[in-house]
């Protein structure tokens, strides 16, 4: 007697009361699943794109903010700060490295990213193809980009202004990509990187061309300047040298003028730097201090508030899969008591009905493991597909956690204890009282 192949044909005799309660078990334990994934990826990476940064400076503002825009790269920057004021504080005997970032622009929404060589060291990054850039206006390209942008050594490309898509271009000079990053699963693979004096050069052609624009004086002078071959050549001279210098591969880059820099990340030379740095820098400068992990485990913190309420929404489903799963054994049950009496007719044992019940339970929950196990991956599929230039879009959907199996089962168990009562009713079946009433 095959007791899965009977069990299986009670379940398919009833198909929308088997498919409901299936669905209502596979919503509940994708709900989990898509948890379960978040909160090992999210917080793993996270973590990861945090290594070695001990403290990050910027203008004041939210400290969280600040965070999330110099190291993750997913929020505004709170504003600038002065070079001289940044240069000071990476000259305290406290400071072990500093590496200065300029902000604010973006290509096709991912972040162009000013900054030096210590930041390739800092993420541990390897070239694939091509090398650093060595000039103003060259730039290395995270895998991501240039992989959904289609970029190669040698492209030119447009920065735009700001950091999300939609902004005007900066077309007074283009990057040219000179290295291809390799992946690292981390925030480099999102990023456009270059040198600081190229995020400059781009505001000042930008604010000297709105300059020409709004002023008649400056345009007289330049036509005269135009008619001059010897001071053209000057300015074309001048120019080339500018936009061909090296630039500064450590420490902050070198200018005549005032300048500014968007954020500091810090790394201490000794514990002491931890409880005096921040506390210098808040009350005696025009910045902010603050740290990654302390800030981190705040956002940490109110994030566990929706996702307690998630979960708690996830156990409400699979209890009211296990009710369902109950009244549906109990009441088939209730109408299957002759053919329960024809199999133990037929030779069927006690506990072979019992096995029987169980095994309808079980096929129930252990389809609505696989399926709400699947639902959630390609929920969070979905999502990662919606989120290019988030740190969303760095979550592999399609990774498997040995905790997947524990849902597998609490699956199973919500099958074996709907199935308790209906099981003993089984075994306490009569054959004589069952065929008398037929």
């Amino acid at each position: 007697m095959n007791l899965f192949k009977i069990s299986w044909k009670y379940l398919t005799f009833r198909p929308l009361s088997t498919g409901l309660n299936i669905f209502l078990l596979a919503l509940g334990l994708a709900i989990i699943t898509v948890l379960l994934l978040i909160q090992d990826q999210f917080e793993k990476k996270m973590n990861q794109d945090a290594a070695g940064i001990d403290l990050v400076v910027g203008a004041k503002g939210s400290p969280l903010q600040l965070i999330l825009s110099s190291v993750y790269h997913i929020d505004f920057p709170t504003g600038n700060i002065k070079m001289e004021e940044a240069k000071r504080l990476g000259q305290n005997r406290l400071v072990k490295k500093v590496i200065p970032l300029a902000l604010g622009d973006n290509v096709q929404g991912f972040r162009i990213v000013g900054t030096n060589h210590d930041y390739l060291e800092l993420y541990g990054a390897e070239f694939t193809e091509g090398k650093a850039w060595e000039e103003p206006f060259q730039v290395a390209l995270g895998s991501e980009i240039a992989r959904k942008l289609n970029l190669k050594i040698g492209d030119e490309f447009a920065g735009s202004h700001g950091i999300s898509v939609g902004s005007h271009d900066h077309d007074q000079h283009n990057f040219v990509v000179t290295g291809i990053l390799a992946p690292k699963g981390n925030v480099v693979d999102r990023l456009v990187l270059t040198s600081i004096e190229s995020v400059w050069y781009t505001h000042d052609e930008e604010e000297a061309g709105e300059t020409e624009e709004s002023e008649e004086t400056v345009e007289s002078e330049e036509e005269e300047l135009v008619s001059d071959s010897t001071l053209v050549d000057q300015v074309e001279e001048s120019h080339h040298d500018k936009f061909h210098a090296p630039v500064a591969k450590t420490g902050f880059p070198d200018s005549d003028q005032e300048r500014e820099v968007t954020t500091l990340l810090l790394q201490f030379r000794n514990p002491m730097a931890a409880i005096q740095l921040p506390r210098m820098i808040n009350s005696g400068t025009s910045m902010q201090a603050a740290s990654p992990s302390f800030e981190m485990s705040r956002l940490f913190e109110l994030l566990g508030v929706g996702i307690s309420l998630l979960q708690g929404l996830a156990i409400v489903l699979i209890v009211i899969a296990g009710l369902g799963i109950f009244i549906a054994l109990y009441n088939s049950l209730k109408e299957r008591k002759y053919d329960l009496a024809i199999l133990r007719a037929l030779g069927a044992s006690r506990m072979q009905l019992v096995i029987l019940v169980f095994l309808e339970g079980i096929l129930l929950t252990f389809l609505g493991a696989v399926i709400g196990i699947a639902l959630g991956h390609s929920f969070l599929a979905l999502v990662v597909s919606q989120s290019e230039q988030t740190v969303v879009s760095a979550l592999q959907p399609w990774t498997f956690l040995p905790q997947e199996l524990w849902i597998v089962g609490y699956a199973l168990a919500v099958g074996v204890i709907a199935s308790l009562i209906p099981a003993w009713s089984a075994y306490q079946t009569s054959i004589a009282k069952q065929l008398t009433k037929a």
